[in-house]
């Protein structure tokens, strides 16, 4: 994809002149209109909606429904274009911007709060961008908008598929209440207008793989359906009001799924009564005739895709033939003003037709991107993302009176790995070595060698690094740290990576690359303490370093402060508390063949084996123990249920937890998930604190759902457990979990 860069900085004042004039040249068209309903702010959307659908003309219909949407001068009406991201702050935009982490580490906070902060940061610097883009006439381009098609909620399901790293993790109940507080957060709480648009995506039934994602048919129970593949979605539409969905390139029960009987006529549009607007995936419809040959030619593909409520198609061609459809008959003009009706509604609901002085949101200045603010909550996000895995006898937080520290890698130096996929360019990315080199300063030497590549195929052999050689010189170091894993060069969307462990944007294996274990058994060998500082966007494999490393952190892809929150979280002046999003396998035999959709024997929910980190796993500096778990020994089938715990922070050191909750139900009659997250709350407990944490599950919390996808309430015992984890996990904290159960009647 090209990105458009504007020509030159522009000052504010000059973008605010330039705005003017071009209000002042659009004022033809206004003044020329000014007296159709369009145009009268008194009206509701719906009314004026209604009447400039009802002005244009058939070949103008048509062009309002491809993504790239043109002006129509004769009323005034710029050129729209739909396709922005918003990811983990504005994406692909010419201008520096804020970049938080990856939306799985995002997801590895588990603070509601902070995601629905950071995704009003980010629609702030997206009025910012798309106010200096109606300055210079360019809305008519990609990634200057105010629609973003984010976020990814699809379900984690596969650690192997490259875009995991994009979504919220394995989990349907974490992924909804994440995915809601990104939509609070980045569509506002104004009654009238939207801050920015959000679309829930890819719905539905789409995890990989990539490099036949666009030919792919997919089948599922009407259990696993409604169990994990729809909640979240389910969430966003009929909870949090997102403004759009985007329906995926995959076939689901041999019908695409941009027309699909069941998820886009019979689920989105009369079941959760959406009435926002559906927009493709990018050609998605072209796949129809193109690579799942369900359809003869582009006429038709359009035709069923319109039919099935798919309103915008992202691409230029396919919906172009919607103008000879209304010709011969194929549709009737009235389903295209359908659509077309849902589009502008949405771009009146952002404020595109009024005043400034109307739109609240239209009022942001240029010097909200990379506020102070948002950077600071950028370094917030960062810290709170990072998973401690691992901490032998207490080999972390290093102590500040280090004389030399080496720092090895093919991540340590690199800042865009921590940029992700979908991503802005910040104006400073802090790697690793620099995030340490600013916390010791001149207190302590710090040497760096790359070392390795992430990949052994990646090198030309005779240039390989002598792993003997490089552990000799380490050994006067008092401590070696490593900061490896992958990157999103070679984990990612489509990627054209074909190398061992890696095939078009997929992982092949789990593993952590070979080349990296071996550099880390002569690490080891040294005698020196090494600690292991893993980048990644998927779990990874790394049963040799859990047995023999004595600290692992994971720091996921952090964005542009990441090198700062690890220094902080290496030296102890942040303590860490990120919990894993997904499970951590301990092979590629743990894993189903990637295609396969049924969720037996995977996710924590459904898996049976035994994981080497757990779904919600995270250590922590100091210890956390769990009391007066205080559960109703009964409650009536449809009422709700309030649960408290006591925490304390019995350590010597500050610290947050993440309280978990957990029910299982072992007298369900039918399928049931071996125990699944109904509850959380991130919460801050100085040294010595207790306090009283309480949750109230609904009837919704407290159901199942059926072989046929409906939910019920499944009477009879159920677990409850509370505490830092899931219980029966391993967990380096006493006293972690308490359980108890209680009888539903």
């Amino acid at each position: 994809m090209i990105v458009r860069f504007f020509p030159g900085p522009i000052s504010f004042l000059k973008t605010v002149l330039i705005a003017i004039g071009m209000l002042a040249g659009s004022a033809v068209f206004a003044q020329a209109n000014k007296n159709i309903p369009f145009w009268d702010t008194n009206l509701t959307f719906q009314q004026r909606a209604d009447d400039i659908v009802g002005r244009l003309t058939l070949d103008e219909k048509v062009a309002q429904m491809l993504h790239a949407a043109p002006a129509i001068p004769q009323f005034g009406i710029p050129a729209c274009n739909w396709w922005n991201e918003a990811l983990h702050g504005v994406a692909r935009t010419p201008f520096p911007v804020t970049s938080f982490p990856q939306a799985i580490g995002m997801a590895a906070t588990w603070d509601t709060a902070s995601l629905r902060m950071m995704a009003h940061y980010t629609a702030l610097e997206g009025r910012a961008v798309h106010n200096k883009a109606i300055a210079l006439g360019r809305t008519h381009e990609e990634y200057l908008g105010l629609t973003y098609w984010t976020p990814n909620i699809n379900i984690f399901r596969d650690p192997r598929w490259g875009r995991g790293q994009e979504t919220y993790g394995e989990d349907p109940f974490l992924t909804a209440a994440l995915g809601t507080a990104f939509v609070q957060g980045l569509q506002g709480d104004d009654p009238k207008y939207l801050k920015a648009a959000a679309c829930a995506k890819h719905f539905a039934v789409h995890s990989g793989p990539e490099l036949t994602r666009h030919s792919d048919n997919f089948n599922t129970s009407d259990y696993d359906l409604w169990d994990t593949y729809l909640p979240a979605f389910r969430a966003l539409v009929t909870k949090a009001g997102v403004a759009g969905v985007m329906c995926a390139y995959n076939a689901y029960r041999a019908q695409p799924c941009c027309a699909n009987d069941l998820l886009m006529n019979d689920i989105l549009r009369k079941q959760w009564n959406f009435t926002g607007y559906a927009v493709s995936d990018c050609w998605a419809v072209a796949d129809f005739y193109g690579y799942h040959k369900t359809h003869p030619d582009a006429l038709h593909s359009a035709v069923d895709a319109l039919f099935h409520g798919t309103d915008l198609e992202c691409g230029n061609s396919t919906y172009k033939t919607l103008l000879d459809a209304a010709k011969t008959g194929l549709v009737e003009e009235a389903d295209l003003d359908t659509s077309l009706r849902r589009l502008f509604i949405i771009r009146l609901r952002l404020g595109m037709f009024d005043p400034v002085s109307m739109v609240p949101y239209a009022q942001t200045p240029e010097s909200v991107l990379e506020a102070p603010a948002h950077k600071a909550h950028a370094l917030k996000m960062a810290r709170q993302s990072i998973v401690l895995l691992k901490n032998e006898n207490n080999t972390l937080p290093l102590g500040k009176k280090l004389k030399k520290i080496a720092v090895l890698g093919p991540n340590a130096a690199d800042t865009t790995v921590f940029l992700g996929n979908y991503n802005g360019t910040p104006s400073r990315v802090v790697s690793v070595l620099q995030g340490i080199r600013d916390k010791v300063g001149a207190d302590a030497e710090v040497v760096y060698e790359e070392a390795i590549p992430f990949t052994r195929d990646s090198v030309d052999e005779n240039l390989r690094t002598d792993f003997k050689d490089l552990a000799r010189r380490m050994r006067d170091a008092d401590v070696i740290i490593f900061a490896g894993g992958i990157s999103p060069q070679l984990e990612g969307e489509a990627l054209k990576v074909e190398i061992k462990g890696f095939s078009g944007g997929d992982r092949t294996t789990i593993r952590l690359p070979e080349t990296q274990t071996e550099l880390l058994r002569h690490l080891k060998a040294t005698g020196k303490p090494v600690i292991f500082v893993l980048m990644t966007g998927s779990a990874i494999a790394m049963l040799w370093e859990n047995d023999n490393i004595p600290a692992i952190l994971n720091a996921w892809y952090g964005g542009q402060s990441a090198g700062t929150a690890i220094a902080d979280v290496l030296f102890g002046d942040y303590n860490p508390a990120g919990r894993l999003p997904v499970t951590f396998y301990r092979s590629d035999a743990d894993l189903p063949d990637i295609k396969n959709y049924d969720m037996a024997n995977r996710t924590y929910r459904y898996f049976r084996g035994m994981p080497l980190y757990p779904f919600g796993y995270g250590l922590s500096y100091t210890i956390f123990r769990y009391s007066r778990l205080g559960v109703p020994r009964t409650v009536a089938a449809g009422n709700p249920l309030t649960v408290s715990v006591t925490v304390k922070n019995t350590g010597k050191m500050d610290g947050e937890e993440v309280v978990q909750l957990y029910l299982s139900h072992p007298d369900a009659p039918g399928k049931a998930p071996i125990q699944a997250l109904k509850g959380f709350q991130r919460i801050a407990l100085r040294a010595g604190e207790s306090r009283r944490v309480a949750f109230t599950l609904t009837p919704e919390d407290l159901s199942l759902v059926n072989e046929r996808g409906q939910l019920y309430t499944p009477k009879g015992k159920v677990v409850l457990s509370i505490g830092g984890g899931q219980p029966g996990q391993r967990r380096n904290t006493s006293g972690a979990v308490q359980v108890r159960s209680f009888i539903v009647e």
